[in-house]
């Protein structure tokens, strides 16, 4: 399962030469994977409401070309893999005028309650969207 949407970059997200700055890519991750969770129908309002959030505890960016001021981008995101207490997606920045790359990343979520606490065991209501969706199960 994949989400992509587009992004124009604007100039809050350059620096004075007009090239992103790598934090802004960040943010746009991070955009793609709530997009991911509304289209598995999964309401992050209503998870945090029931005491689950789901923090960012890994990343790898690879930084391939710099996007610059004006460019329209997409942000693909992918759910890939899971175990009992991680998420895996694989996520990618292009160009889409060129398909040129501008990143790749590779971003783990994990379970935990309101509190901080680690879940031993995937929560129900991500299991069931993790064996729905993801191009493979870790073990």
């Amino acid at each position: 399962m994949e989400n992509r949407f587009e992004q124009k970059v604007s100039y809050c997200d350059t620096d004075a030469y007009g090239v992103v700055w790598h934090g802004s890519y960040l943010r746009w991750l991070e955009i793609g994977r709530m997009y991911f969770c509304d289209d598995v129908g999964l309401d992050l309002v209503k998870c945090q409401e029931n005491n689950l959030v789901l923090p960012l505890t890994g990343i790898s960016v690879k930084y391939k070309s710099p996007a610059k001021l004006g460019d329209i981008m997409v942000i693909e995101t992918k759910f890939v893999e899971y175990s009992k207490i991680k998420m895996t997606f694989n996520q990618r920045i292009y160009n889409k005028e060129t398909g040129v790359t501008y990143i790749e990343a590779v971003v783990d979520v994990v379970p935990v309650s309101g509190d901080g606490k680690l879940y031993r065991k995937m929560p129900e209501i991500l299991k069931s969207i993790c064996e729905k969706y993801a191009e493979e199960k870790c073990v």
